[in-house]
């Protein structure tokens, strides 16, 4: 429809990491929408990294496409943080177990803060899921976090609902 949506974040599964050509695929309909691979952003989660070899080559062709690779729902998996210095992520999203206590849970409060400056020192960028308070937006803003979603930006809507708030700008 021409509208200007920004970033597309997909949530992609690690049985379609491992398909064969699944990077070319993925190609082959950003070619066909006119979609730049710059504004495609692949999420996963730990547990889908967990799946071998053929994940690792197919985010390694993702990027090199341009696509960026954000890894959702980050520190409620069980994976090895010294695989963040091997795929090629360009994103870490903090799950919103840890943002929901943000204001009352020190530990919560020590895991945001862990996650951003670790994002921050690894080059990453880091977005907050499930911000629905100017508490907590606040607070990730102290922790240099520039990026967030939930509730308080934003209640979920259609993709008719959608159209007509891009329309809107």
């Amino acid at each position: 429809q021409g509208l200007d949506a920004g970033r597309l974040a997909i949530n992609v599964s690690a049985l379609q990491l491992k398909q064969d050509g699944y990077a070319e695929q993925v190609s082959q309909t950003l070619r066909r929408h006119g979609l730049a691979p710059q504004r495609l952003e692949i999420e996963l989660t730990e547990s889908s990294l967990q799946h071998g070899e053929a994940v690792q080559m197919a985010l390694h062709k993702l990027r090199a496409l341009g696509v960026h690779l954000a890894l959702d729902d980050f520190g409620t998996g069980f994976s090895s943080l010294s695989m963040l210095k091997f795929l090629p992520l360009t994103r870490l999203k903090i799950d919103r177990s840890f943002i929901r206590d943000l204001a009352s849970d020190p530990n919560d409060m020590a895991i945001a803060r862990t996650i951003a400056v670790m994002a921050a020192t690894l080059g990453l960028a880091v977005t907050a899921e499930g911000v629905e308070t100017d508490i907590q937006r606040n607070i990730l803003l102290g922790l240099n976090v520039r990026e967030a979603q939930g509730w308080l930006y934003h209640p979920a809507m259609s993709a008719e609902k959608f159209g007509e708030l891009l329309a809107g700008r």
